[in-house]
């Protein structure tokens, strides 16, 4: 047993006492140190063995015996099954991100394609979140990118409409999408609602994977139109049949064994590892991500994987076959615990030869590659973080730089943004946008803006983290300007009693020209690195960075701005209701002439409701 100051015991000591209080219950426990901290999450199938192994004086890997001699106290949370004990604590897993467990980092849900069933005439869009909207979901698909050229794909075969509902009532002739063979233009009745919707239907069997089928109609079609001297038709169908035999072209990678399945493969390298997730969905090959997990040293492949697969599935639906690159410890363990996730049975496999092993292999290459590239860049990373200290006279290499940054258009929708960059790169899942509600936006206050962004970030680290455990705390700030600017942010962070954050302003210059910055810090005199410093380089990459983030915050909003309609302010119409109200009367101006019988005629809207809205347009006048 070893001491932490000359009070608190830690060690296997304090282990072993817990064990008379212990059964062979499954269920999940945390280990301690002497601050209270989580320094461990695991599970087990009888707590008491498992315990008692760590109670041990022997025979433990490098990584848990240091573990063991910072342990200071345990907790206990008993389940009814070790399936129960697997779910509880990978969900701790992620809350805590106790610092020996494996952690997934910069896990985003995935965009899905959506035709809604709530629509004579539906669209096709882009979905992401939760499943919430009734309709038909395909996906996911690995990026935003892999959905729109898929979107893009179905439009130029299918003619699918991609334009809003309110946009689509509004419309008194065809849009561009129908002048260049994207839309069959039923906003204008330019096809009846039963040729839509066997349109729609086309599409659904060629995102289920049945393209063979699909063709076979189109070609039959043509062949009837060409008969029947309908030449227009026959050549508007036969250019679908060539946008689809080219879609097919470049799917030529898809597995014709594989309808539906996830391909997980990992690389361990240098104590470093990385994840591919290969989305395989109806024999079609929907994308690829790349995963960089927290690995403790000494962590092992099935360690590894196994917390990979039940953190990444945590809150999302798992396929029913999980196609991998190494075994895991706990197999059934792991299918039981995503197959009730499911509500069906998932299948794990390690496959060693035909296309379902080639499928591993080519993810695992892709694994492999991908860490060369991110070990790479992060030696480089370091480099600069090294480089921008010494130029800037830095305790450090800063492990967590935030970079501020406003945008406006003289006040009007003004925004603050903030980005995140480490030895990691960016870290764009940090990103944060901070609405300006003070009188400062309004009145083009950039100082007044800056201080609203910094006492909004601050007051919340202080309360959530006011002990500075996390990596949330920033050890450099770098702010757009220069004296002035430096010295209003050391004043706001004075106020709120933190002073102790090196910060550093990076103004135009002179000539205002890129690569003649200057560059300030309090208490010293200006000063500037040379044109060809690649210190230079990163602080411009950094402060560009945050430039275009809060100018695409300041877009969005005001892109918001411009469609919001006088429904958004009465209570109880929400988002459903708006569209519905729109698409019947076709503007917000007829809305609000509309009688109380005309309004209880569209779905959705009461008569209670009827009387507000007219209520609420007649008091405006």
């Amino acid at each position: 047993m070893t001491q932490i100051g000359s009070e608190t015991p830690t060690g296997h000591g304090v282990i072993q006492a817990y064990l008379k209080s212990l059964d062979g219950s499954p269920g999940v426990y945390r280990m301690l140190n002497a601050a209270s901290e989580v320094l461990y999450v695991g599970k087990a199938r009888s707590l008491r063995n498992r315990v008692s192994n760590y109670a041990r004086p022997s025979g433990h890997s490098g990584r848990i015996a240091r573990m063991i001699s910072e342990t200071a106290s345990m907790m206990f949370l008993t389940t009814r099954t070790e399936t129960e004990a697997l779910l509880l604590e990978q969900n701790l897993i992620k809350q805590l991100k106790p610092r020996y467990n494996v952690l997934l980092r910069d896990d985003k849900s995935f965009p899905n394609i959506l035709i809604p069933t709530d629509h004579p005439f539906p669209m096709l869009k882009k979905h992401r979140g939760k499943r919430s909207e009734a309709g038909h979901y395909f996906g996911p698909f690995a990026s935003a990118g892999a959905v729109n050229r898929t979107l893009n794909q179905l439009q130029r075969v299918f003619l699918l409409r991609n334009c809003s509902d309110a946009m689509f009532a509004g419309r008194s002739r065809p849009c561009l999408q129908f002048q260049i063979k994207r839309c069959a233009g039923p906003c204008v009745g330019k096809i009846s609602e039963a040729d839509y919707a066997n349109l729609v239907a086309d599409s659904k069997r060629f995102l289920e994977g049945k393209t063979t089928a699909v063709q076979a109609n189109l070609a039959a079609e043509m062949a009837k139109a060409s008969d029947e001297l309908e030449f227009e038709r026959a050549a508007a169908l036969r250019d679908r049949i060539k946008a689809l035999t080219q879609v097919q072209s470049v799917q030529g990678i898809n597995p014709a064994s594989v309808f539906e399945a996830d391909v997980v493969a990992l690389h361990l390298e240098n104590g470093q590892a990385c994840v591919q997730v290969f989305f395989i969905r109806a024999n079609q090959s929907w994308g690829n991500r790349d995963f960089y997990p927290r690995t403790p040293a000494d962590a092992e492949e099935p360690e590894i994987l196994e917390a990979f697969l039940t953190q990444f599935y945590d809150d999302k639906e798992p396929p029913r076959l999980l196609l991998l690159s190494h075994a895991v410890d706990n197999a059934d363990l792991v299918t039981q615990a995503l197959s009730d996730r499911a509500g069906r049975k998932v299948e794990i496999a390690v496959p060693q030869r035909g296309e379902k092993a080639e499928l591993v292999e080519n993810a695992a290459r892709n694994a492999r590659e991908s860490l060369a590239r991110k070990m790479s860049e992060s030696a480089t990373q370091n480099k600069l973080l090294a480089g921008l200290a010494e130029a800037f006279d830095l305790d450090g290499p800063p492990k967590r730089i935030e970079v501020f940054d406003n945008s406006h258009i003289q006040g009007s929708n003004a925004v603050g943004g903030m980005i995140v960059a480490g030895a990691d790169g960016f870290l764009k899942s940090q990103y944060r946008k901070f609405t300006i509600k003070s009188a400062a936006g309004a009145n083009s206050d950039d100082f007044g803006m800056m201080k609203e962004v910094l006492t909004r970030r601050f007051e919340r680290l202080l309360k959530e983290d006011p002990e500075r455990k996390t990596d949330m705390w920033p050890d450099l700030l770098l702010i757009d300007g220069g004296a002035g600017q430096v010295s209003a942010v050391e004043s706001i962070l004075s106020e709120l009693g933190v002073d102790d954050i090196a910060m550093i302003g990076v103004a135009k210059g002179v000539d205002r020209d890129h690569g003649k910055e200057e560059f300030h810090r309090t208490g010293q005199r200006p000063f500037a690195l040379r044109m060809n410093d690649p210190v230079l380089y990163f602080v411009q990459r950094l402060r560009d960075e945050a430039h275009r983030w809060a100018i695409g915050a300041h877009r969005a909003k005001r892109a918001k701005a411009v469609s919001a309609t006088p429904l958004d302010d009465i209570p109880g119409v929400g988002a459903a209701r708006k569209r519905a109200l729109l698409a019947h009367f076709g503007s917000a101006k007829a809305v609000s002439r509309a009688a109380i019988p005309d309004l209880m005629a569209v779905g959705g809207i009461s008569e209670a409701l009827a009387q507000k809205i007219s209520d609420f347009f007649n008091a405006k006048g």
